[in-house]
């Protein structure tokens, strides 16, 4: 709690004429809003379908967050169980990306191994396979596509943590492509299994688990952060964008190069950096398929959440509003009169 209240505390809300901030401790409203956040900071304990106990709490998007679940939660965990899963929403240029650099160097956790989650299906997409040909077997276009698994691996290899990839299978993958990508994998130094969660429920997460057990046993971490906390702004967000990207220099808006030095001047130029960019592309531009290299990244906005304690850069255009379904699946679920929950799945 007094971690909390110090957090909310240093909410900026406005900024003086002089442009000193206002914060909700100047305002007098932290100790409204922690009576509010009381019970919310809980994690939540619930369990899958296979009654496989998970918690639930927080679910920031990595495209315009930092896509973690709370600390508290993994920490809760961590006492609970000898082995934790946490994910990392979207691409590992993301939510891989801020959780090591954002949420690790935050609360102090060194991971042990990460799993990086492909599928056939998009890595021919990559590849320049139209949505309505991906079922298809097209070993040309996997074989082209597959340079955007490459560079999510050499980056999580950058971090010093050994790497499991998975393929989230599906019914149309062909035992051909199953095996290039395998083979691909275990050439780059990472182990490799299959998923068939998705057909086969907790019996088709049996290989990859014992794949990762595997892992551990047998495999060293030596976790680092991307970059030092000293380091400037421009210079994080330019380390992020070259390395994990892959672009070749960055270009700021005038406002947001404005908005770095404020920041700086405040006190809070040794914060790292949340990237909001598209999830669709290891670029700013969703068009940019495969392995892009060499563009330019462009800044357009910056902002600091300084409560959080990390500086938001918004790259190329995006909505920083999350992205949901026309018809939400709320839509579908109901209760009988006898109290059965219906539309869950």
């Amino acid at each position: 709690m007094s971690d909390l209240k110090k957090r909310l505390g240093q909410i900026i809300v406005a900024y003086q004429f002089d442009g000193s901030p206002v914060t909700a401790d100047d305002l007098q409203a932290t100790g409204a809003m922690a009576a509010l956040l009381k019970d919310a900071m809980k994690p939540n304990l619930i369990q899958t379908l296979e009654h496989t106990p998970a918690i639930v709490h927080g679910g920031p998007f990595a495209n315009i967050a930092h896509g973690c679940n709370s600390v508290r939660a993994t920490k809760t965990a961590l006492k609970l169980a000898d082995y934790v899963v946490t994910e990392a929403g979207f691409g590992a240029d993301l939510g891989a990306e801020k959780f090591f650099d954002i949420k690790c160097r935050k609360a102090g956790l060194a991971p042990d191994a990460v799993v990086l989650v492909a599928t056939v299906r998009a890595l021919k997409y990559n590849g320049g396979v139209k949505k309505e040909d991906l079922s298809k077997e097209n070993l040309a276009a996997l074989e082209k596509g597959i340079v955007n698994l490459e560079k999510h691996i050499e980056n999580l290899q950058k971090y010093g943590v050994p790497v499991v990839v998975t393929l989230n299978s599906f019914v149309s993958d062909t035992e051909a492509e199953t095996s290039f990508v395998e083979e691909f994998c275990r050439k780059r130094g990472c182990e490799f299994a299959l998923s068939e969660v998705w057909e086969k429920g907790g019996e088709g997460g049996i290989a990859l688990a014992e794949q990762v057990l595997h892992t551990l046993e047998t495999k060293e971490s030596r976790f680092r952060p991307l970059y030092e906390d000293s380091l400037p702004l421009k210079e994080k967000i330019e380390m992020v964008a070259k390395e994990i990207y892959g672009a070749g220099n960055v270009t700021y808006s005038a406002a947001a190069a404005k908005e770095l030095e404020r920041i700086t001047s405040l006190g809070m130029g040794d914060f790292p950096v949340c990237m909001a960019k598209t999830q669709y592309s290891l670029s700013d531009d969703p068009a940019k398929l495969g392995r892009p290299d060499g563009f330019t990244l462009n800044v357009r906005e910056v902002y600091v959440s300084a409560g959080a304690g990390f500086v938001v850069a918004i790259n190329g255009t995006i909505m920083t509003m999350p992205g949901l379904p026309k018809r939400p699946a709320a839509y579908g679920i109901d209760v009988t009169e006898d109290g059965k929950i219906t539309g869950l799945f």
